[in-house]
This record gives structure tokens, C-alpha cells and sequence, in this order.
């Protein structure tokens, strides 16, 4: 539960905002004007504070300066307003307001937004768990990744994750975080890593991320780092999308260190070589958004699984993350369904021979979701003709669809 002032000059929205918030189990303090909005804040000492813009005394504007200024704006604010415009959300965001919401403002970009804020204000030891192969228990390939991963770290204090573009290598490293232990990302260090930075990581892991994107600024920290995991009992997790061979020819690596990152390598599968492990890892992929407040819940619905099991995923999971959150954002029903999807996966250009690099059953269902989608959109969703185009029973088609994960019925399936 967290504390939330409301300041708003109109009642109805007040009291509006105060219901639903206080529905969710949140404590609500009121304000109508800038006036009660700063006693409220001196009081009640709140977690977060919906403030609007347009306001008869003080403006929402002037009074966020008013905070930033006086070092009182601790807390998140979400800007509120009827008649935004880009220019005051803008000046809103300079100022430190983490978001803004235009009135009517519809109940699940509420919720969503406040959530998003409470979790970025919350200390980081309650913030949700960044996603890793933990959060996948039903994927037998992953499971087994994870005990090698597990066992290799048992070890060896440094591993490498070999690896192609957009891989889940991070997912992957995430694994051997140490609850309660710091995780350092050496990339997010733009220049020279100190001690004391290194000594927040006793006992945990230190991230280098894809070492062939380092500056040399970063090389020079990773060899530092490289140099002292023993005495701060740290773990070093590494990925490279490079063969060795060509980080060596491109040079400014020191031969020494590059020995030691890829002293013990796992290979990474791609996301395509995973695709019946596709649905699993999206069910964590939503859960984990939903928890840090990205995305309304949603969960995956049946009809989307062969979808995203026969996309080839040349993006990778980052292609992978992005759809889900697109599509969790822009549908409006609780269930992820294969419709959301089906255009943000859509290939671009017209791919006469889809899946030639795929195994033949894969290769068979990529071919005919290609047939049915072409046709169905030929005959407007009308069955009985897309029955006779394809040359199947009706029960058969219906099963087929389904089987494939293909909308059942549209538009003009009792026109003949």
C-alpha cells in the first residue's frame, strides 16, 4: 500500500481518482488547490502525487518548480491536465514529473502509471527480479541451460556466453544473480571504474554484456575488474557475438585477457533453435512487464503459441520482448491472442519460399499459415469459399485454423 496525493480543482475527479485508487489499497490524501497541496506534503509525506496542471491559485507547473527547487520533489509525480499540450508535458518532464496523463484519463493507464512509478521511488531490494531462466520452469532445454550455466559457475568465476545478435544472453547471465547480492552492469560505467564501485559487488556479479561493443575505456574497467574477482569472491558473466578470431584481428584487445574471458565458453541456442520453448519464455516475458508496471496483465491465449513458434525471430528476444509489450499495450482483452500479434510478427516484403532454413514441420506450418492468411484475406473470412479454395471439409478447415492458430469466421462468412 502506498501513499497517493490527489490534487485536482475539480471534486468529481477527486473523488473519482480517490475510489479507484483506494481500491487498489492504496492510501489517498486530497487537494483541491497548490495551497492544500503543500500541506499535504509536508504532512503526509506522500509516496506519490497526481498533480494537475490547470489549478485556480498556483499551477501544476509552478508548484512542480516550487518542489524541485526546494528539494521537497522526493516523490514521483504524475502530471495531470484536460487541455495538455506537448509543450507542458515536455516542460513537465524537465522539471522531474516522471509522466502525464490527459484527461479523461482511462482506468488502465492510470493503474499502469502509477504502478511504473511506485516501483521506480520503491528501494531497489523491493523492486521485481529482473527476468532470468529462473522464472521458466516448464522448458526442459531451458532448465538444463540453467543447471549448466548453474554448474559452470560453481567453477569457474568468469564464464563467456557465446552467442549471435538480439540472443537472450543477458536472460541467460541474469540466472546466476545472487539474491541480496549487488549486480553490476560494467557497460552502465562510462568511465573509469573505481574500488569503491567494484566493492558494492563483493559476493555478487559483475556484467560485462557483449564485450565486442566495449569502448576502450570499458576494456581497460573489464581487465580491472578481470584482475580482482577473486579477492571481491565475484562472478564475471561475459557474451561475445564474435568469434574470438576476429575480436584478435580487429586488435586494441590484450591477447592475456581475451585468454582468460574465453577460458570457459557455453554456446548459447538461438531464439529460433528454441521455438517449442517460444511460448514459455513469453509467458515470463508478460509476467515480468506486468510486474514493473509496463503493461496491463496479460496472459498468453492458446491461438498465439503456434504464431510465435513458427516466426523465425531474426530480432532475436529483444523482437521477441517488444512484441509482447506492443501488443500487451495496444489489446484490449485480458488474453494475448494470435490477432495481437499477428501483424507486429508479419515478415516484411513477400517472402515467396518461407522457412527454407527451418525444420521441414516448422517449414510446412510457416507455408500454410502463408496459404490460409493469403487466401482468407482473398475471400474476406468466408469459409464456405475458403473451404472450396483449399479443398477441404469444413470440420478439417476449422481444425487446420485453429492447429495454426488462424482467426476463425470474419467479416462475411454467411455471404456466399
Amino acid at each position: 500500500m502506498a501513499r497517493i496525493l490527489v490534487v485536482d480543482d475539480e471534486m468529481g475527479i477527486r473523488e473519482l481518482l480517490s475510489e479507484i485508487l483506494r481500491d487498489e489499497g492504496h492510501d489517498v490524501t486530497l487537494a483541491e488547490n497548490a495551497a492544500a497541496a503543500r500541506n499535504a506534503r509536508l504532512s503526509a509525506r506522500p509516496d506519490l502525487v497526481l498533480l494537475d496542471i490547470w489549478m485556480p491559485d498556483t499551477d501544476g507547473i509552478t508548484l512542480l518548480k516550487e518542489w524541485a527547487s526546494g528539494g521537497q520533489l522526493t516523490m514521483p509525480v504524475i502530471m495531470m491536465s484536460g487541455h495538455g499540450t506537448i509543450d507542458s508535458a515536455v516542460e513537465a518532464t524537465r522539471i522531474g514529473a516522471l509522466d502525464f496523463l490527459e484527461k479523461p484519463i482511462a482506468l488502465a493507464k492510470l493503474l499502469s502509471s502509477v504502478k511504473r512509478a511506485l516501483i521506480r521511488s520503491a528501494p531497489a531490494e523491493q523492486r521485481p527480479a529482473a527476468p532470468s531462466l529462473t522464472g521458466v520452469t516448464r522448458s526442459g532445454p531451458l532448465r538444463d541451460l540453467r543447471r549448466r550455466l548453474e554448474q559452470m559457475a560453481s567453477r569457474s568465476r568468469i564464464i563467456m556466453l557465446r552467442c549471435g545478435p538480439s540472443s537472450f544472453a543477458e536472460l541467460a547471465a541474469r540466472t546466476l544473480a545472487v539474491p541480496g547480492r549487488r549486480w553490476i552492469e560494467l557497460a552502465g560505467i562510462p568511465g573509469a571504474i573505481t574500488q569503491e564501485q567494484l566493492d558494492a559487488a563483493r559476493g555478487g556479479v559483475i556484467h560485462a554484456g557483449d564485450i565486442g561493443t566495449l569502448s576502450r575505456m570499458q576494456q581497460k574497467n573489464l581487465a580491472f575488474a578481470v584482475d580482482r574477482l577473486e579477492r571481491l569472491d565475484a562472478k564475471l558473466i561475459a557474451s561475445c557475438a564474435q568469434p574470438l578470431a576476429e575480436l584478435q584481428a580487429a586488435g586494441g584487445w590484450d591477447d592475456a585477457l581475451l585468454s582468460r574471458l574465453f577460458d570457459v565458453v557455453l554456446p548459447l541456442p538461438t531464439l529460433a533453435e528454441l521455438r517449442d520453448e517460444i511460448g514459455d519464455l513469453a509467458d515470463d516475458v508478460l509476467k515480468h512487464l506486468a510486474d514493473a508496471g509496463e503493461i496491463p496483465v496479460r496472459a498468453l491465449a492458446e491461438s498465439a503459441r503456434p504464431l510465435l513458434r513458427q516466426h523465425p525471430w531474426p530480432g532475436g528476444y529483444a523482437e521477441l520482448v517488444s512484441a509482447l509489450r506492443s501488443a500487451a499495450l495496444a489489446t484490449l482483452d485480458d488474453d494475448l491472442d494470435a490477432s495481437a500479434l499477428r501483424a507486429l510478427l508479419r515478415p516484411a516484403g513477400n517472402a515467396a519460399l518461407p522457412g527454407l532454413n527451418q525444420p521441414l514441420r516448422d517449414a510446412r506450418e510457416a507455408f500454410e499459415r502463408l496459404y490460409f492468411e493469403h487466401h482468407m484475406e482473398r475471400e474476406g473470412g468466408n469459409m464456405t469459399r475458403l473451404a472450396e479454395r483449399s479443398g477441404l471439409e469444413r470440420t478439417h478447415l476449422y481444425r487446420k485454423l485453429k492447429q495454426l492458430g488462424l482467426p476463425v469466421g470474419r467479416r462475411t462468412e454467411h455471404q456466399d
